[in-house]
């Protein structure tokens, strides 16, 4: 008989406001609510694969807070996209101590969009860093990675939170995490700017059609900050904390509530 659930943690997409997820850890770690799985897509991926890889809540506190867009910006002639993204690669393989699926703390799944067949891709084995740069490939602007003979795109396109693939990997208790909202009557002004509002509008509208059903959801009221705007980070982060704090309770009854069910069944 298992003593306790396995807690599932779906971590979704949504650009800088992804660093909430790093509150909503914290929170949850300190409220002595273990997770067991995790799935995520895009800046979920990024910050579920580093938790897993075993960097800290302060590492990943102090890497979000000196995070710039210089260091993972690497210009390339637009083909498929205007930035190569290899030295973000680099920055996850250094950050994850370039390890494989199979060696993470925490059993992860990687969501990405297969641009051939429009069909969700979710990597569990092999290189995390291939993975995760697959993940965060937001079309028009990164290069889409090439793995296998597929053409791979942001997992956000696809599965926002992906709360399927952590059931599908045995969570009894599932946590999703939405930080993707569309920022209104937001300051558009490059190409950038067109490309990301269109994918913030398109996931948003994709949910609204797709009920995500989780456990818990816990949805940090961050949609006043740009999705592309690192600059506002530690106000990010600790709005994941407060969101987080005011599901703890519901979390514990939810673990109690399996437990005692698991208990009558055996």
């Amino acid at each position: 008989m298992k003593e306790k659930p396995k807690i599932g943690l779906a971590l979704g997409s949504g650009g800088a406001r992804g660093f909430a997820h790093l509150g909503v850890l914290k929170v949850l770690h300190e409220a002595g609510i273990q997770v067991d799985l995790i799935a995520g897509s895009s800046m979920g991926a990024l910050v579920g694969c580093f938790y897993a890889s075993g960097l800290s809540i302060e590492r990943m506190h102090q890497f979000a807070l000196a995070f710039k867009r210089k260091y993972y910006l690497d210009f390339t002639v637009p083909k498929m996209g205007f930035i190569a993204g290899n030295r973000l690669k680099e920055l996850i393989r250094l950050f994850t101590h370039q390890k494989t699926f199979e060696q993470l703390n925490i059993p992860v799944s990687v969501v990405a969009t297969d641009l051939y067949n429009g069909k969700k891709v979710v990597f569990n084995k092999g290189p995390v860093a291939e993975a995760v740069r697959a993940s965060i490939a937001i079309p028009g602007i990164f290069v889409p990675e090439k793995i296998n003979g597929r053409l791979l795109v942001d997992g956000g396109v696809i599965d926002r939170v992906p709360v399927s693939v952590v059931k599908e990997m045995g969570a009894d208790i599932v946590i999703a995490v939405d930080v993707s909202h569309v920022k209104q009557n937001e300051n558009i002004t490059s190409i950038f700017d067109v490309i990301l509002q269109s994918i913030d509008i398109m996931q948003d509208e994709l949910v609204h059609h797709r009920e995500i059903v989780s456990d818990v959801m816990i949805r940090p009221h961050v949609e006043q900050f740009s999705s592309r705007a690192f600059t506002n980070i530690k106000e990010i982060i600790e709005i994941g904390e407060q969101e987080a704090l005011q599901h703890i309770e519901k979390i514990h009854t939810l673990i109690s509530a399996w437990r005692e069910s698991n208990k009558h069944e055996t």
